[in-house]
């Protein structure tokens, strides 16, 4: 008998079967073989169907018209809301009125030393160089409207951002908790969440600077809940084996371990305020932001270019200081560090009051009329250039109409009348196969739910529409972003030409890129997609370059030992090793082009953007709520589908 058994053929199974995608995909396959003929003989339809919708206009409406009826006498309006709005009001004009009591001069003095001060000469001077160029465009009033509201918004987004992220930081349970909290925060485009702050709010500065501080406490507070959550464990017990206190323990070691991602979430609390500038124009910001929107309502590209210019050079300098500041060791000072810096500190105020004064001497507090530069004129000269060259009529190539055109029919439109014409339930099975082949059921499920609600919301072919476009500027901004990135990776020369690019392409507001694509383009979905592509082109070309360049030298060596070439080593190395980095690349880009796909409803792009732009237009809170609930769902679920989570990335399959 033992023998018999010892000599039975066993059946092969090919490798394939035995992986645990395939596991997975079987799985799935089974399931989708119950549950489909059943759906299929409920609901035969292929557009999702009627009877699993909910209409929330009512409800919305109703809470509408009581927030409008009630914003003047409730008590929760009059002695909380109308608190917060006095408090910001009082503090963005006590903010603005020290920038203008200083003087030109001495705002640009405060800032050359405080990056003197972080990072060295060569900063100061281009922190004051940055300052001289706002007041050389005729934009000095304007810069220090943005500059004041920012500086309270930033504020207010760190205090939150800190305030959450060391509550995700210490417990467990209040991490999971703010997770969802912190995704839909920041999936959610601004316009859709600027609708309710406007209708509690009204229309100003208080609603402007509450809704940057929505979209910029996020990364605020994932990075402090990072840094406490990393801080070292050998560090941290030694503290707590000579008997300090848990409020002694977060003090004296965990804070300062977690400096640099603190400092980093600062950078990013800035980055994200001032990519709201303009945005927040749209509900009485002010400021630069208003000038871009009226050059945009105009289609003024010189305008908007004169605004736009020093909204970048304080995004490129505050980051360059902030980034300064965290990449700062954390040695010890030397014996009379202290005596040092308070004579430092007396020097700088010394020096900023006679730079004040000197000022103020020489020609008063405002910017010199005289001393300005209007580069509206020539810009829109070589715009109206371009247009006429380039907009239709070149010979072989064509103009760029005719790109926009054949874009749209050869692309835009097939991708979108595939999505249309998938069954619902053809859709649910993609996203689940793909979220759970790079993560787990628990991804897979998250991203089925959330693309299951947009046709519970009702709007299940607009959200195909917007999801078209967004996986057409996805493919273009991967394939230009990750050849971009491979050139700059492998080449120092190519990296530092490329730095300057990227950097004032990644802190130009987003509708500053509506209005040339527009010129050039014409109005639409291409020219949305076209905005779109350029705006997260810069952060897919920085972490695929970062990416290539953290891979272990050693195996690049070994590569070479054994005589790869370097296409070999790209391919064969680089790229495998930098996965990782590549996913987190698509991740962002998605993120990234799904919110300038959102902002693009105001130049044609139609769909959930267009439903939002005209819910805010019209103050229709269930329409422009309704499409931003689906965007957030939309973004979750291609968030989910795109990034591996931390327990599949860990196994590296």
């Amino acid at each position: 008998m033992a023998t018999l058994t010892t000599s039975a053929p066993r059946l092969a199974v090919p490798g394939v079967l035995r992986s645990r995608a395939a596991h997975k995909l079987l799985l799935l396959a089974l399931a989708a073989a119950v549950l489909v003929p059943l759906a299929n003989a409920r609901w035969a339809s292929g557009s999702w169907p009627d009877a699993l919708t909910v209409d929330l206009t009512s409800p919305l409406t109703r809470v509408s018209d009581w927030i409008i009826d009630n914003r003047d006498s409730h008590p929760l309006f009059l002695y909380f809301f109308g608190y917060v709005s006095n408090a910001v009001v009082l503090s963005v004009r006590a903010v603005y009125l020290v920038l203008l009591g200083i003087g030109w001069a001495g705002v640009a003095a405060l800032g050359a030393l405080i990056a003197w001060r972080v990072a060295g000469v060569r900063l100061a001077l281009g922190s004051a160089a940055a300052f001289l160029a706002c007041g050389l465009l005729g934009m000095w009033v304007p810069t220090m409207q943005t500059l004041a509201l920012m500086v309270v918004a930033v504020l207010a987004s760190v205090a939150v951002g800190l305030l959450l992220g060391l509550a995700a930081g210490l417990s467990d349970r209040l991490d999971r908790a703010l997770r969802p909290v912190l995704d839909t925060m920041q999936v959610l485009p601004a316009f859709a969440y600027l609708l309710p702050v406007v209708l509690v709010f009204g229309i100003g500065v208080p609603a402007a600077v509450l809704a940057t501080v929505v979209y910029a406490a996020p990364p605020m507070a994932r990075l402090t809940s990072l840094g406490l959550r990393g801080a070292d464990k050998e560090v941290l017990e030694a503290v707590e084996s000579l008997g300090a206190t848990a409020r002694q323990r977060l003090l004296t070691a965990r804070i300062p371990l977690a400096r640099r991602e603190l400092l980093l979430g600062l950078n990013q609390a800035i980055m994200m305020a001032l990519s709201m500038a303009v945005i927040a124009s749209v509900i009485g910001g002010g400021g630069l932001g208003d000038r871009v929107y009226q050059a945009l309502a105009s289609v003024d590209v010189g305008a908007a270019l004169a605004a736009g210019i020093p909204i970048v050079l304080l995004a490129v300098v505050l980051d360059r200081v902030t980034g300064a500041a965290g990449a700062c060791g954390d040695a010890g000072t030397p014996t009379g560090a202290g005596r040092a810096r308070r004579a430092y500190a007396l020097g700088s105020l010394g020096a900023l009051a006679v730079v004040a004064v000197a000022g103020r001497l020489a020609g008063g507090l405002d910017w010199p009329d005289g001393w300005t530069l209007n580069i509206a004129e020539p810009v829109n000269k070589a715009v109206d250039w371009m247009t006429a060259h380039l907009y239709s009529g070149v010979p072989v190539i064509g103009g760029t109409a005719d790109w926009a055109g054949h874009f749209t029919t050869w692309v835009l439109d097939p991708v979108r009348g595939g999505l249309q014409w998938l069954p619902w339930w053809s859709l649910l099975l993609i996203v689940a196969a793909l979220a759970w082949l790079i993560g787990t059921w628990r991804t897979a499920l998250t991203a089925v739910l959330a693309l299951a609600a947009i046709g519970v919301l009702g709007l299940w072919k607009p959200s195909l529409d917007t999801l078209s476009q967004v996986l057409a500027a996805v493919a273009v901004t991967l394939v230009l972003g990750v050849l971009t990135g491979i050139a700059a990776a492998r080449s120092d020369r190519v990296e530092r030409a490329l730095r300057p690019v990227l950097d004032v392409f990644q802190t130009m507001p987003q509708f500053v890129y509506l209005i040339p694509v527009v010129a050039l383009f014409g109005v639409g979905r291409a020219p949305a997609v076209a905005a779109a592509v350029v705006y997260a082109l810069p952060a897919v070309v920085r972490i695929t370059a970062q990416g290539l360049r953290q891979v272990d030298p050693a195996a690049l060596e070994s590569a070479r030992s054994l005589g790869a070439t370097p296409w070999q080593q790209l391919r064969q190395v680089q790229l495998p090793l930098a996965r990782r980095s590549l996913l987190l690349a698509v991740n962002q880009g998605v993120v990234l082009v799904l919110a300038v796909v959102i902002i693009g409803g105001l130049v044609g792009g139609g769909a959930l953007g267009y439903d939002v732009v005209y819910g805010l237009a019209q103050g229709d809170l269930a329409t422009g709520l309704v499409a931003g609930a689906a965007i957030v769902c939309l973004g979750l679920m291609l968030d989910r589908v795109t990034q591996p989570t931390e327990r599949r990335a860990k196994k590296g399959a």
